[in-house]
Parts: C-alpha cells; sequence; structure tokens
C-alpha cells in the first residue's frame, strides 16, 4: 500500500495528541525555534531544559555569588554522590551508594576498567568488540599495553552487536574483564545484558557496561542483572549539556576491594585533614579524584525530575513508538531510494535511535543540517536518527524523514 505524505501527517498528528508525553516538548528550549524544523541528534546532544536555564541562572547568582565557598560545605562536596543516587534509583535500577557522577565518560571508563582489572589477577585477557565507540577501543587498547594484556575482539554483525553466543566463543579462564556497549553506538542494537553478564561470570569474568546510548532511553535494572560496573555520558538522554560529567556504578559487593589508579584528594579518607598518605574513602566516593565540576552537575537533576515524574516505563514505551514510526517512513519512502535499514526491526533489541545507510549520505547530512533538520552522519555511510522520548514530537520525525527523502529525490 502506497502511503502519501497527507496520510503519515495525519498519523503524526495523531499520534502527537495521543502521546502521554505530549507536554514535555514544550518543556525544552528551542522547541518553539523556527529555524529548528526537526532535531533528530537528541543521542548525541540533548535539548536543555526550561528548567535549567533558570537553575543555572540562579545558581550564578545566588549559590556562587552568594554562599562563594560556604557552597562546598552546605551542599557541592556531598553533589556527586547524591546525584549520584539519583541516576542511580531513576534511570538506572540502583540501589543507593553505587553510582557517583564525575570525570569524563573517557577517565571513568579509564579508572572503572583499571579498578576491575585489579580485582582479577593473574588473568590476561580483555573482551571487547570491533563496534564498540572509538573512545572504547582507544582506551582498553592503551590499558593493555599499560598492563601486558591481550584483547580478545568480537566482530559482530553489522546491524546488530555482541550475542550470548559470541560473547561464549570469546571468553575462557583468561578472561578479566568484558567491556560492551549495553547500546551499540551505530547501529542501535540492544544487548541482552542479564545473558551477557551470565557468560562473563561463568568464566569468572567481569562484565562493565557502556550505558552513554541506554541512559534515559532504555530501562536498566543493574542490580537485578548483577551487571558489575558500568560508565555512561549524561549530555545525551540526559541532557547535561556539552562535556556534562559522566557517571559510574559499582556493584555494592566490589567497592570494598575497589581501588581506582587517578588518586586524588576529594576521593581519601577525609579530605579535608589534607593528611599524608592516600587512603580510599569508603563506598563510592573512592571513584572521585579531583574537585569535581559542580555546574556541569546541575542540568542533570532537571532531567531527572522530569523522569521521575514520567516514568522510565513511558519514557521507553515512547521511544520505541518513535523509532517504530521512523522505521515506517522508511520502508515507504526512503527504501525505494536505495536507503537501507542498519538498525534492529525487532524492538526489543532495538534502543533509541535507528541508523539508515545510503552512499550520498554525508554530502546530503550537510545539506539536511543548513535546511533545519539535524541528524548525524557515521561513517562509512549511516544517518543516524536519535530519537530523545521527552523532546522529540512524531511530526519531528515525519518532517526529519519527508527532508532525507527530498534530498535524495532532487539528486
Amino acid at each position: 500500500m502506497t502511503y502519501t505524505q497527507a496520510d503519515f501527517a495525519t498519523r503524526a498528528k495523531a499520534l502527537d495528541e495521543a502521546d502521554p508525553l505530549r507536554d514535555y516538548p514544550g518543556r525544552f528550549l528551542g522547541s518553539d525555534d523556527p529555524e529548528i524544523v526537526a532535531y533528530l541528534d537528541g543521542n548525541s546532544l540533548g535539548r536543555p531544559t526550561r528548567a535549567t536555564a533558570e537553575r543555572i541562572a540562579a545558581f550564578v547568582t545566588e549559590a556562587w555569588g552568594g554562599r562563594l565557598i560556604r557552597g562546598w560545605d552546605e551542599q557541592w562536596f556531598d553533589l556527586p554522590v547524591t546525584i549520584g543516587d539519583r541516576i542511580g534509583a531513576t534511570v538506572l535500577g540502583a540501589a543507593p551508594g553505587q553510582t557517583t557522577i564525575g570525570d569524563s565518560t573517557t577517565v571513568l571508563l579509564y579508572k572503572i576498567a583499571r579498578g576491575a582489572l585489579a580485582l582479577r589477577p593473574g588473568r590476561t585477557e580483555i573482551v571487547l568488540d570491533r563496534d564498540n565507540f572509538p573512545t572504547d577501543r582507544y582506551l582498553l587498547e592503551s590499558i593493555a599495553r599499560e598492563l601486558g594484556l591481550t584483547l580478545r575482539w568480537i566482530e559482530p554483525e553489522f546491524t546488530g552487536g555482541v550475542t550470548a553466543r559470541e560473547l561464549a566463543e570469546a571468553v575462557s579462564e583468561r578472561t578479566a574483564l568484558v567491556v560492551l556497549s549495553h547500546v551499540a553506538y551505530r547501529s542501535g542494537y540492544l544487548l541482552d545484558a542479564p545473558a551477557l553478564r551470565a557468560v562473563a561470570h561463568d568464566v569468572g569474568a567481569l562484565l562493565l557496561l557502556d550505558l552513554c546510548h541506554s541512559a534515559g532511553a532504555v530501562e536498566l535494572e543493574l542490580d537485578s542483572w548483577a551487571v558489575d560496573f558500568a560508565v555512561g555520558c549524561t549530555y545525551k538522554y540526559l541532557n547535561g549539556g556539552p562535556g556534562a560529567p559522566a557517571f559510574a556504578y559499582v556493584r555494592a559487593e566490589h567497592l570494598a576491594d575497589f581501588t581506582q589508579p587517578i588518586w586524588g584528594w576529594m576521593g581519601r579518607e577525609s579530605p579535608f585533614e589534607m593528611a599524608q598518605g592516600y587512603v580510599p574513602a569508603q563506598g563510592i566516593r573512592r571513584v572521585i579524584s579531583g574537585t569535581p565540576a559542580i555546574i556541569g552537575m546541575l542540568p542533570i537533576q532537571d532531567t531527572l525530575d522530569l523522569i521521575e515524574e514520567a516514568g522510565m516505563a513511558a519514557v521507553r514505551a515512547k521511544s520505541v513508538a518513535l523509532t517504530g514510526f521512523a522505521l515506517d517512513l522508511v520502508a515507504h519512502w526512503l527504501a525505494p531510494l536505495g536507503v537501507e535499514v542498519s538498525s534492529p526491526a525487532d524492538p526489543a533489541r532495538r534502543g533509541g535511535h535507528v541508523t539508515i545507510d545510503h552512499p550520498r549520505f554525508k554530502e546530503i547530512t550537510a545539506r539536511l543540517w543548513q535546511r533545519g533538520v539535524i541528524p548525524d552522519f557515521r561513517p562509512p555511510q549511516g544517518i543516524r536518527i536519535g530519537l530523545s522520548p521527552l523532546s522529540t514530537t512524531y511530526a519531528e520525525v515525519l518532517a526529519g524523514v519527508a527532508a532525507i527523502r527530498d534530498e535524495l529525490a532532487a539528486r
């Protein structure tokens, strides 16, 4: 059956009107900007909330400008762990005392991976996959070189991700650590985390998940899944802003013996004593190193407010519906023009974005940006359509995919 633009426009309008989260896009800045036709890159950088603009302004004049250095005693010192606990409870499925926030994703990934490896002395291999995000791959290459370890690579399907069967073929009694992205950054493939954890644990290895494309888009249950460690960023679906600090999760059973390699004063027991010698703080605070980026933590609280209000189940349902609508549009409008889908059709295996491929997408992405349609390009020839459930409408998805169709058809 052939669907016209009017048919899909009617459907998008009906979906937006029936959407339980229909009031949320208006709570983000830029939602009414006439120059932005469709923002389809919320999986790279989320929009700021309107509440964040007010919070940051008030912080500068009242907390920073008014309280000055006294702010450390009154609130700031504990902010990494208090926000960490909120992230854990709201989006990670983690009990208090296991999550903290601070540093970049790269730095936290290094700290957590090194600390995890120290818990498995005598083991010589790290397992990871070729399609993991470049930072993850580069960082583990550097750690392997630093410690004289061997990297064992998994090569998943281009349109998928690592399966339990593939992992089982790669791990052994030599495996110390398995590092995987819970949602693949390119294909959007959603791992079966409990199954992969079981495979890793069966050989005595530890599992570290990268949650950058998961937190705030898919439901997570780190505690019940018995995941050992996790790291993720906050500037995507958590709308923390450019370079917002990342979070780290260390399962409670590992905390007493966990030691990370970047020792700093804020991670020391009784840091304000300024004593000689490093003694790690109790609990998750031992993951912290230096003075945390307080201003960078502020926006995350506003998105956590929204997610707590809406509920992660509703956020995930909207994510599935948005990506499903996008795939319907692609099938009817773009597939006849030679576009291929590189993301799972099964919503149970699909994260919050879809990737489509065509040889001309690199040049087309630049033209889309000029006309106010903003996806991102991922080599070798993919446009990634990232749909942030709280801030994206079905009308935006329609406008964005229609613009891709028009650019392809015009050339």
